[in-house]
Order: structure tokens, then sequence, then C-alpha cells
């Protein structure tokens, strides 16, 4: 009788033990999730392919790192007002890079004056670091554009651009880091 009280506890406690590991198992792989980037040194040199960790965080830790309307950009798919963020009427040479992960994402010689109040690019430094998806929010059919490495909600593009690609990636300037061409 007394080997029987204490089979219950002894098989609670493995499921508690084997539950518990079940969710660390779960954390430990989806931090340890990898995606494939392409690299760029200071000067806008493609260093190749590479795979590198996908950054996740929690929303506490990405309000810590961002401001409040970088947050809501990049973090829950906010947009800021045109005429209003920086770099939309940026000219400097250089790259533009993530303000979550600074991952490599537009090359000033793609950027373009679109008019729309915008940072607006014909096309991204490299496909391989940005992820494009369907939004139908608001009502409309549009191509929403993130980051490959941390998921940062960039922007849109659109078939309206100019030559040689057609394409505008029209983006918002506070998810965008500028840094001057040869600067670290």
């Amino acid at each position: 009788m007394r080997r029987r009280a204490q089979e219950p506890i002894v098989n609670r406690r493995n499921l508690l033990s084997g539950a518990v590991f079940l969710a660390f198992a779960r954390n430990a792989h989806a931090a340890a999730e990898m995606v494939e980037i392409e690299t760029f040194d200071s000067n806008g040199k493609s260093a190749g392919l590479s795979r590198l960790e996908k950054i996740v965080k929690t929303d506490a830790e990405w309000r810590a790192q961002l401001s409040p309307l970088a947050f809501e950009v990049t973090r829950k798919d906010g947009t800021e007002r045109a005429f209003t963020g920086p770099n939309w009427d940026h000219h400097a040479d250089g790259l533009y890079r993530c303000i979550c992960c600074d991952t490599a994402l537009f090359d000033s010689k793609t950027k373009y004056d679109s008019g729309t109040g915008w940072p607006s690019f014909f096309a991204p430094i490299s496909k391989a670091n940005v992820v494009e998806s369907a939004d139908t929010s608001f009502g409309m059919r549009r191509v929403a554009v993130s980051c490959k490495r941390c998921d940062a909600h960039l922007g849109h593009v659109f078939t309206d651009g100019p030559k040689p690609t057609g394409l505008r990636y029209c983006m918002n300037g506070v998810a965008l880091r500028f840094v001057g061409r040869g600067q670290a």
C-alpha cells in the first residue's frame, strides 16, 4: 500500500520535470534559430552570406532599446507620419541599417526622392536581408517589408518606382540607422 501512495508522487514529479524540460528546450530552440543574411562592411562591400542567430527579444527588451516611435513602427507594424521621420530628406553617402539589429538593409546609391515623405529606395542592399509578406490591413493589399534577422517592420514595397527595378521600397525612417560610408 505504501508503494502505491508514492507512485503518483514520483509520476507527478516526472511529469513536471518533463514539462519544464520541454519548455526550456522550446525556448532554447527558438533562441537558437538561424537565418542566412548577406553581411556588408562599412563601405558597402559584400562579405558574402552568413548564418547568424535570429534576434528574438521580449517587448520589454525592445522598449528599453528603442524610442517609443521606433518600437511602435518596428515591433507593432506602425507607420511614422510622412515628412517627419529621420532620413526622408537625407542625401549623404552610406548604408542604412536596421535600427533593431544593425543588419545592412539599403545603400544610399539606391535611394531617391519619391515625393512621399518617407525614405525610398529602388532596391534593398540584398534580397537576402529582407522579407516581403502580404499585408491586407486597412482594407488595402500591400507588400510589407521586414528585416530578416529580427523581424522588424520596415515599411512597404510598391511597383511605382524608378528604373532599373520599377520598385519603391517606402521605408519608415525610424526603422533605419544611417551610417556614413567607411564609418563603423
